[in-house]
């Protein structure tokens, strides 16, 4: 508690304030820009910090993090266009509220989930980190593999209009992942003789790709902006008070889609793209009204962005106890904690408790600082996506894309590949293949084929290899999630094919009357 008290005096400090408000805005803005993830924030921001204390340069790293990851939801919902890949599940629900004209009721919606998730990735670092390593350090290789099965059971949530499409798009996906160099065996697949495409398709390419330039043909083809007039805000409709109220009603969302986040968080590699996904896919699961999950529900708004945001957090549990990072942007992290001469562990905790507990706190306030920084953020960007014409909008969306594609890795190939298919998939959503289960194939693909392989070699001497994905409690736990996901999103379809849901539904209404 002396630590606690002693780096919470030294956050309350001016200079901490305004270090945690300007991180916070860079980073709003960073993440609402296709192509610059938060990965790439917290690189541009690397060289400012040598210059600063410990504890200023790893305030202004979490800030800009808590605020890059929040940034995505912004074109996520205003244009169909995911800032960061964490913002994935948030155009599910956030884009098709926008058409609706409850654009900032979506936008506003985000913010206060965003918040909570963050608030609650702080409590449970600051008091479950020791517990929570041990937890990640279970999550073996066949962990894994149900972690993304479980991930991919999304397919046929994604799939409403036709089953088949979604899972012809999901099979497209991991299709894509494997291109390149093979994750366990270290061998070249489907790079057709050029050796550059031995690096595979980076996830932020197709994300770019396949979800921003369709939608950019299709403003195009259709003479639109990406919001009809209906997109205008609508004051009167619209109230603060009234979406927290709605938020706050339904406990049961907001804690399992915290708990989801905090769960995958702390698991290395999976990231919150994955969180985003799995938490939606659950809020959908068990809500009342899962036909109205991605027309408009802001229940799936707040499961993605919730759960995204604990991602923040969640992820440096294993950073601060085992030095492990539990996402991309963790390991710059981790590299200006080692410069600093901070050694990840126990220590970190004693010795330097008031500047890890000081570093942790200035998280939980970049989370609060969310709430005013995004509320105002959220109207300017809202009246500047409605009032500028298609024929301005356009090409500079589609020129800030180009060059966040080339920003990646300075490869003109990363924009080829992007261009191809961003036109491919335009062609795709024309016969009903969506990106989304494209872009859920593509990253649990990969995450997927490295859990099956490497748990097979590790039994290569067992009489049943593939009991081996079984072998342990967890993974039967997960297994069985992934057979209960299954289940529940095939057997309402099947249902409804034959003809006894809606029989189902008259009785249970005659019988309620």
């Amino acid at each position: 508690m002396d630590m606690l008290l002693e780096a919470l005096t030294s956050l309350l400090t001016f200079e901490s304030m305004l270090t945690v408000l300007i991180g916070v805005s860079a980073g709003l803005f960073i993440g609402a820009m296709p192509g610059l993830t938060a990965t790439m924030a917290l690189a541009m921001l690397l060289p400012f910090t040598f210059s600063m204390e410990a504890l200023q340069g790893l305030i202004a790293l979490g800030a800009v993090y808590m605020g890059s990851i929040y940034g995505g939801a912004f074109t996520a919902i205003l244009i169909n266009t995911p800032g960061t890949p964490s913002s994935i599940a948030t155009t599910f629900d956030g884009y098709p509220m926008a058409r609706q004209g409850r654009a900032y009721e979506a936008l506003a919606a985000a913010t206060i989930a965003s918040v909570v998730g963050g608030i609650v990735g702080v409590i449970f670092l600051l008091i479950l980190a020791p517990p929570l390593a041990r937890l990640a350090v279970a999550f073996g290789p066949s962990e894994m593999f149900w972690v993304a099965m479980l991930g991919l059971t999304l397919v046929a949530s994604l799939s409403s209009d036709s089953l088949l499409k979604g899972l012809l798009g999901g099979c497209i996906g991991i299709l894509l992942s494997t291109i390149g160099v093979s994750p366990v065996g270290g061998e070249s697949r489907f790079t057709f003789g050029y050796p550059p495409l031995q690096g595979g398709i980076e996830l932020i390419v197709a994300l770019i790709g396949l979800f921003v330039i369709p939608e950019l043909l299709t403003m195009s083809a259709e003479g639109r902006g990406a919001l009809p007039d209906g997109g205008a805000l609508r004051k009167k409709e619209v109230s603060i008070g009234k979406i927290a109220r709605h938020i706050f009603s339904k406990p049961a969302n907001l804690i399992r889609s915290c708990l989801i986040g905090q769960v995958i968080a702390i698991i290395p590699g999976a990231g919150g793209n994955v969180t985003s996904l799995v938490a939606y896919n659950e809020a959908r699961r068990f809500s009342k009204d899962p036909k109205s999950f991605g027309k408009g529900n802001v229940d799936g708004v707040v499961a993605s962005e919730s759960s995204n945001n604990v991602m923040v957090a969640g992820s440096m549990v294993p950073l601060l106890t085992l030095g492990i990072p539990g996402a991309p942007p963790d390991a710059i992290i981790l590299g200006v904690l080692l410069m600093h001469g901070l050694r990840p562990g126990l220590d970190l905790f004693t010795q330097s408790g008031v500047l890890t507990n000081g570093f942790i706190l200035s998280m939980g306030l970049a989370a609060l600082m969310l709430l005013p920084v995004g509320l105002l953020g959220g109207r300017v960007i809202h009246r500047v996506v409605i009032r500028t014409p298609y024929y301005f909008l356009v090409p500079s969306i589609a020129m800030v894309t180009i060059l966040g594609t080339f920003a990646l890795r300075n490869s003109m190939l990363d924009v080829g590949i992007m261009l191809l298919l961003g036109t491919a998939g335009y062609f795709l959503r024309l016969i009903g293949i969506q990106a989304a289960p494209i872009v859920l194939g593509l990253i649990l693909g990969r995450i997927a084929e490295q859990g099956y392989v490497q748990t097979l070699m590790a039994a290569v001497v067992d009489p049943i290899p593939w009991l081996r994905l079984v072998s342990n409690p967890l993974s039967m736990v997960l297994a069985g999630l992934v057979v209960l996901g299954a289940a529940t999103a095939l057997v309402p379809m099947w249902l409804a094919r034959k003809g006894l849901l809606d029989k189902v539904d008259a009785n249970d209404r005659g019988g309620s009357s």
